[in-house]
């Protein structure tokens, strides 16, 4: 599934599509679409799973229970961000690099539009929402964008592909500073009162470790591991799903046993992703005027609807790990981003098959 629409990774040269010509650019909308149905089918189906497991047997996924996944999911994710750093393509930061209008609004609106919205969200709704299920909405509107889906779908919609490998690339390294910064600000000083100190400075150097150092590591061996990595690509996509899967199975085992259905009722569910729509389509929508209201060409309105309004499940929840760890509330907070990552993906499926649809305009490029 390394092409496919779900995909978590980089996207490599030869698995962009392209086209040079408006019935060659339609050729591959057809098929991508098809195998990113089935992509999230499996993950979605995989995830499901791993709730309703850690719901009937809790102790068999704790982090420190029989399998020690806490253990296991350390590993898995150092590994996930060293294949991502490898398959970062500097080429590709070089040629959209000039672009600064653009790359500040998304930027903007990852780190400003987003906690402004669940502050205006939180004002209105707050008081009918579980307060761990609205602090959950507000751990998702502090993450950084994705990196390779917003990648894979600027390129399906024939958009700006270099400028989104910009920002999205852009958006995780500053996300590992960011979010946890903004976490502690608003999050922290409940954990403190829970006895669950937040140390932001130390949370930072966590983070960094386990997500910015792999990734640095493995975009330094991209020279002389590029070739090795391209071959094992299929592996690499399915393990990134598989970690994430881990992740989630864990996370929800801990806050099974520390009573999460006991507190939450089916309503949660529901409530959660209600959230996520009212997160997703209006940014959406204010993503899209805003790049026309600034003149901004068709290609990078694209970048800005796609990279601007996409949350990362890949880096949230290991994140999530480090700052919540401890909470018995952590089920509930990483329901909003599990959540959204599924919506996210079909609702931006839908909007690059749009777009590539349009007359005129670029087609589609490939990631370099």
């Amino acid at each position: 599934m390394c092409h496919r629409l779900a995909c978590a990774l980089p996207v490599s040269p030869s698995q962009m599509p392209h086209a040079t010509s408006a019935t060659s650019a339609a050729r591959p909308l057809r098929s991508p679409r098809r195998r990113a149905g089935g992509a999230a089918d499996w993950f979605l189906i995989a995830m499901v799973a791993a709730v309703a497991l850690a719901s009937v047997q809790p102790d068999w996924g704790r982090s420190e229970g029989v399998l020690h996944l806490g253990r296991v999911t350390d590993i898995g994710v150092f590994l996930l961000f060293f294949l991502h750093g490898m398959g970062l393509s500097t080429d590709s930061l070089k040629k959209g690099a000039a672009q600064w209008r653009l790359h500040l609004l998304v930027q903007l609106c990852t780190y400003v539009l987003f906690p402004l919205w669940w502050a205006l969200w939180a004002g209105v709704l707050g008081k009918n929402v579980p307060h761990d299920l609205l602090m959950g909405f507000f751990y998702l509107a502090v993450l950084p964008s994705t990196v390779s889906s917003s990648v894979a779908m600027t390129a399906l919609a024939r958009g700006h592909v270099a400028a989104a490998v910009v920002n999205a690339t852009l958006s995780t390294l500053l996300g590992v500073f960011i979010t946890p910064l903004l976490v502690s600000l608003v999050i922290g000083a409940e954990l403190q009162a829970a006895g669950q100190a937040l140390d932001v400075g130390q949370t930072m150097l966590k983070v960094a470790q386990m997500l910015l150092l792999p990734f640095v590591v493995g975009h330094l061996l991209r020279p002389w591991l590029s070739a090795w990595f391209a071959r094992i690509k299929p592996i690499t996509t399915v393990f990134d799903r598989g970690v994430i899967v881990l992740l989630v199975w864990s996370a929800f085992s801990d806050s099974v046993a520390d009573g999460l259905w006991t507190r939450h009722g089916p309503l949660l569910l529901a409530e959660a992703m209600a959230g996520a729509a009212l997160f997703l389509f209006p940014m959406l929508w204010v993503t899209k005027r805003m790049a026309r209201a600034m003149g901004l060409s068709v290609e990078d309105e694209i970048v800005a609807v796609f990279c601007g309004s996409k949350k990362t499940l890949v880096s949230g929840m290991p994140m999530a790990q480090l700052l919540f760890g401890g909470s018995a509330a952590m089920g509930v907070l990483i329901l909003p981003i599990m959540l959204y990552h599924q919506l996210q993906l079909f609702v931006c499926a839908v909007m690059a098959r749009r777009y590539a649809a349009r007359d005129g305009g670029a087609p589609a490029r490939k990631v370099v």
